[in-house]
Protein backbone atom coordinates (compact mmCIF):
# COMPACT_ATOMS: atom_id res chain seq x y z
CA UNK A 1 0.00 0.00 0.00
CA UNK A 2 2.60 2.49 -1.15
CA UNK A 3 0.01 5.23 -1.73
CA UNK A 4 -2.13 4.59 1.34
CA UNK A 5 -4.67 7.43 1.81
CA UNK A 6 -3.04 9.63 -0.82
CA UNK A 7 -5.49 11.60 -2.97
CA UNK A 8 -4.58 11.62 -6.64
CA UNK A 9 -5.93 13.39 -9.71
CA UNK A 10 -5.28 11.59 -13.00
CA UNK A 11 -6.18 13.36 -16.23
CA UNK A 12 -6.99 11.27 -19.28
CA UNK A 13 -7.82 8.45 -16.88
CA UNK A 14 -10.33 6.77 -19.15
CA UNK A 15 -7.93 4.89 -21.40
CA UNK A 16 -4.37 3.79 -21.96
CA UNK A 17 -1.64 4.83 -19.55
CA UNK A 18 -4.05 6.94 -17.49
CA UNK A 19 -6.44 4.07 -16.90
CA UNK A 20 -3.71 1.57 -16.06
CA UNK A 21 -2.08 4.03 -13.65
CA UNK A 22 -5.40 4.74 -11.94
CA UNK A 23 -5.94 1.02 -11.34
CA UNK A 24 -2.40 0.65 -9.98
CA UNK A 25 -2.89 3.65 -7.69
CA UNK A 26 -6.09 2.15 -6.33
CA UNK A 27 -4.34 -1.15 -5.57
CA UNK A 28 -1.68 0.82 -3.70
CA UNK A 29 -4.29 2.49 -1.46
CA UNK A 30 -4.89 5.84 -3.18
CA UNK A 31 -8.18 7.69 -3.46
CA UNK A 32 -8.74 8.68 -7.08
CA UNK A 33 -10.20 11.57 -9.01
CA UNK A 34 -10.43 10.37 -12.60
CA UNK A 35 -10.84 13.08 -15.23
CA UNK A 36 -11.35 12.71 -18.95
CA UNK A 37 -13.12 14.53 -21.75
CA UNK A 38 -14.65 11.13 -22.65
CA UNK A 39 -17.38 10.71 -20.05
CA UNK A 40 -18.11 7.05 -20.78
CA UNK A 41 -14.46 5.95 -20.58
CA UNK A 42 -13.71 8.01 -17.48
CA UNK A 43 -16.76 6.76 -15.63
CA UNK A 44 -15.87 3.17 -16.52
CA UNK A 45 -12.43 3.54 -14.93
CA UNK A 46 -13.94 5.07 -11.79
CA UNK A 47 -16.47 2.25 -11.57
CA UNK A 48 -13.74 -0.38 -11.95
CA UNK A 49 -11.89 1.19 -9.04
CA UNK A 50 -15.03 1.32 -6.92
CA UNK A 51 -15.63 -2.37 -7.69
CA UNK A 52 -12.18 -3.08 -6.24
CA UNK A 53 -13.34 -1.54 -2.96
CA UNK A 54 -11.32 1.66 -3.40
CA UNK A 55 -12.58 5.24 -3.54
CA UNK A 56 -12.91 7.07 -6.84
CA UNK A 57 -14.94 9.81 -8.45
CA UNK A 58 -15.13 10.92 -12.07
CA UNK A 59 -15.13 14.53 -13.29
CA UNK A 60 -15.62 15.29 -16.98
CA UNK A 61 -12.79 17.58 -17.89
CA UNK A 62 -11.35 19.48 -20.83
CA UNK A 63 -7.77 20.08 -19.65
CA UNK A 64 -7.41 23.16 -21.86
CA UNK A 65 -10.31 24.88 -20.06
CA UNK A 66 -9.34 26.82 -16.93
CA UNK A 67 -12.84 26.74 -15.44
CA UNK A 68 -12.81 22.94 -15.75
CA UNK A 69 -9.60 22.84 -13.74
CA UNK A 70 -11.15 24.99 -11.04
CA UNK A 71 -14.05 22.53 -10.88
CA UNK A 72 -11.72 19.51 -10.63
CA UNK A 73 -9.77 21.09 -7.77
CA UNK A 74 -12.95 22.20 -5.99
CA UNK A 75 -14.61 18.79 -6.25
CA UNK A 76 -11.44 17.00 -5.15
CA UNK A 77 -11.06 19.15 -2.05
CA UNK A 78 -14.75 18.95 -1.28
CA UNK A 79 -14.72 15.14 -1.38
CA UNK A 80 -11.24 14.31 -0.08
CA UNK A 81 -10.04 17.53 1.65
CA UNK A 82 -6.57 17.47 0.08
CA UNK A 83 -4.54 16.74 -3.07
CA UNK A 84 -1.38 14.67 -2.77
CA UNK A 85 -0.69 13.67 -6.38
CA UNK A 86 -1.38 15.10 -9.83
CA UNK A 87 -0.65 13.00 -12.91
CA UNK A 88 -0.91 15.32 -15.91
CA UNK A 89 -1.42 12.49 -18.37
CA UNK A 90 -4.00 13.74 -20.89
CA UNK A 91 -2.65 14.42 -24.36
CA UNK A 92 -3.12 13.93 -28.10
CA UNK A 93 -0.74 12.87 -30.86
CA UNK A 94 -0.36 14.27 -34.37
CA UNK A 95 2.33 13.15 -36.83
CA UNK A 96 2.57 15.45 -39.84
CA UNK A 97 5.21 17.08 -42.05
CA UNK A 98 6.08 20.60 -40.92
CA UNK A 99 4.75 22.36 -44.01
CA UNK A 100 1.40 20.56 -43.76
CA UNK A 101 0.61 21.48 -40.15
CA UNK A 102 -2.36 23.83 -39.98
CA UNK A 103 -2.43 26.59 -37.41
CA UNK A 104 -5.67 25.18 -36.04
CA UNK A 105 -3.96 21.80 -35.52
CA UNK A 106 -1.00 23.50 -33.83
CA UNK A 107 -3.23 25.46 -31.47
CA UNK A 108 -5.44 22.48 -30.62
CA UNK A 109 -2.58 20.15 -29.76
CA UNK A 110 -0.73 22.83 -27.79
CA UNK A 111 -3.89 23.71 -25.86
CA UNK A 112 -4.17 20.13 -24.62
CA UNK A 113 -0.56 18.96 -24.34
CA UNK A 114 0.99 22.18 -23.03
CA UNK A 115 -1.73 24.49 -21.74
CA UNK A 116 -3.42 21.52 -20.04
CA UNK A 117 -0.26 20.72 -18.09
CA UNK A 118 0.31 24.39 -17.26
CA UNK A 119 -3.23 24.81 -15.94
CA UNK A 120 -2.99 21.63 -13.90
CA UNK A 121 0.17 22.85 -12.19
CA UNK A 122 -1.22 26.37 -11.79
CA UNK A 123 -4.33 25.24 -9.92
CA UNK A 124 -3.06 22.18 -8.04
CA UNK A 125 0.44 23.09 -6.93
CA UNK A 126 -0.62 26.04 -4.71
CA UNK A 127 -2.93 23.63 -2.87
CA UNK A 128 0.00 21.26 -2.38
CA UNK A 129 2.16 24.17 -1.21
CA UNK A 130 -0.41 24.97 1.48
CA UNK A 131 -0.10 21.35 2.63
CA UNK A 132 3.70 21.56 2.33
CA UNK A 133 3.72 18.32 0.37
CA UNK A 134 2.73 16.90 -2.99
CA UNK A 135 3.96 15.17 -6.11
CA UNK A 136 3.25 16.19 -9.70
CA UNK A 137 4.06 13.84 -12.58
CA UNK A 138 3.89 15.34 -16.07
CA UNK A 139 3.63 13.09 -19.13
CA UNK A 140 6.19 14.09 -21.72
CA UNK A 141 7.68 11.67 -24.27
CA UNK A 142 10.96 10.65 -25.84
CA UNK A 143 9.73 12.99 -28.61
CA UNK A 144 10.59 15.77 -26.15
CA UNK A 145 14.21 14.56 -26.00
CA UNK A 146 15.22 14.06 -29.64
CA UNK A 147 14.03 14.92 -33.11
CA UNK A 148 12.09 12.78 -35.57
CA UNK A 149 10.42 13.36 -38.97
CA UNK A 150 6.84 14.53 -38.72
CA UNK A 151 7.19 15.42 -35.04
CA UNK A 152 7.68 19.18 -35.07
CA UNK A 153 4.26 19.75 -33.54
CA UNK A 154 4.13 16.87 -31.06
CA UNK A 155 7.82 17.16 -30.17
CA UNK A 156 7.46 20.87 -29.47
CA UNK A 157 4.65 20.16 -27.02
CA UNK A 158 6.56 17.44 -25.19
CA UNK A 159 9.74 19.49 -25.09
CA UNK A 160 7.72 22.26 -23.48
CA UNK A 161 6.38 19.87 -20.85
CA UNK A 162 9.93 18.71 -20.10
CA UNK A 163 11.29 22.18 -19.35
CA UNK A 164 8.11 23.43 -17.61
CA UNK A 165 8.54 20.50 -15.25
CA UNK A 166 12.05 21.57 -14.32
CA UNK A 167 11.05 25.23 -13.90
CA UNK A 168 8.10 24.36 -11.66
CA UNK A 169 10.24 21.92 -9.65
CA UNK A 170 12.73 24.65 -8.80
CA UNK A 171 10.04 27.21 -8.01
CA UNK A 172 8.17 24.89 -5.62
CA UNK A 173 11.05 22.89 -4.10
CA UNK A 174 11.15 25.00 -0.94
CA UNK A 175 7.39 24.50 -0.54
CA UNK A 176 7.65 20.71 -0.32
CA UNK A 177 6.17 20.04 -3.76
CA UNK A 178 8.00 17.73 -6.16
CA UNK A 179 7.59 17.79 -9.96
CA UNK A 180 8.97 15.20 -12.35
CA UNK A 181 8.36 14.17 -15.95
CA UNK A 182 8.08 10.78 -17.61
CA UNK A 183 9.23 10.13 -21.17
CA UNK A 184 7.78 6.94 -22.64
CA UNK A 185 8.67 5.59 -26.04
CA UNK A 186 6.01 3.74 -28.01
CA UNK A 187 3.64 2.03 -25.60
CA UNK A 188 0.95 -0.45 -26.66
CA UNK A 189 -1.99 1.96 -26.80
CA UNK A 190 -4.28 3.49 -29.40
CA UNK A 191 -1.66 6.21 -29.95
CA UNK A 192 0.79 3.60 -31.20
CA UNK A 193 -1.86 2.17 -33.51
CA UNK A 194 -2.19 5.67 -34.93
CA UNK A 195 1.60 6.06 -35.24
CA UNK A 196 1.84 2.79 -37.14
CA UNK A 197 -0.81 3.96 -39.59
CA UNK A 198 0.59 7.49 -39.95
CA UNK A 199 4.17 6.38 -40.57
CA UNK A 200 3.39 3.27 -42.63
CA UNK A 201 5.49 1.14 -40.26
CA UNK A 202 4.18 -2.18 -39.05
CA UNK A 203 4.00 -3.07 -35.36
CA UNK A 204 6.90 -5.46 -35.94
CA UNK A 205 9.00 -2.64 -37.38
CA UNK A 206 8.15 -0.42 -34.42
CA UNK A 207 9.09 -3.21 -32.02
CA UNK A 208 12.41 -3.71 -33.77
CA UNK A 209 13.24 -0.03 -33.35
CA UNK A 210 13.86 -0.65 -29.65
CA UNK A 211 17.03 -2.30 -28.31
CA UNK A 212 14.88 -4.49 -26.04
CA UNK A 213 13.11 -5.71 -29.18
CA UNK A 214 9.61 -4.56 -28.29
CA UNK A 215 7.43 -1.64 -27.35
CA UNK A 216 6.49 -1.05 -23.74
CA UNK A 217 3.12 -1.66 -22.13
CA UNK A 218 0.94 0.55 -19.97
CA UNK A 219 1.72 -1.38 -16.80
CA UNK A 220 5.43 -0.65 -17.15
CA UNK A 221 4.73 3.07 -17.33
CA UNK A 222 2.30 2.90 -14.42
CA UNK A 223 4.95 1.34 -12.18
CA UNK A 224 7.17 4.39 -12.70
CA UNK A 225 4.32 6.79 -11.96
CA UNK A 226 3.51 4.92 -8.73
CA UNK A 227 7.13 5.34 -7.63
CA UNK A 228 7.08 9.07 -8.36
CA UNK A 229 3.76 9.50 -6.55
CA UNK A 230 4.98 7.63 -3.49
CA UNK A 231 7.22 8.75 -0.65
CA UNK A 232 9.90 6.44 -2.03
CA UNK A 233 10.84 9.25 -4.44
CA UNK A 234 10.95 11.92 -1.72
CA UNK A 235 14.40 13.20 -2.81
CA UNK A 236 13.51 13.30 -6.50
CA UNK A 237 12.35 16.47 -8.23
CA UNK A 238 12.97 18.19 -11.56
CA UNK A 239 14.00 14.86 -13.06
CA UNK A 240 13.03 13.11 -16.26
CA UNK A 241 12.29 9.38 -16.26
CA UNK A 242 12.80 7.71 -19.62
CA UNK A 243 10.76 4.54 -20.25
CA UNK A 244 11.80 3.61 -23.76
CA UNK A 245 13.39 0.17 -24.01
CA UNK A 246 16.77 1.78 -24.65
CA UNK A 247 15.78 3.90 -27.66
CA UNK A 248 17.40 7.12 -26.45
CA UNK A 249 20.60 5.29 -25.42
CA UNK A 250 21.57 4.80 -29.06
Amino acid sequence: MRLQNKVAIITGGGTGIGRETALKFAKEGAKLVITDINKEAGMKTAQEIQAMGAEAIFVQHNVSNEDDWKTVVSETRSRFKKIDVLFNNAGIYIIKPLAEIGLDEWNRLMSINVTGVFLGMKHVMPVMAEQKSGSVINASSIAGLFGAPGHVLYGASKGAVRIMTKDAAIEFASKGVRVNSIHPGFIETAMTDYASEATGRTKEELNNAYPLGRMGNTEEVAHTVVFLASDESSFTTGAEFVIDGGATAR
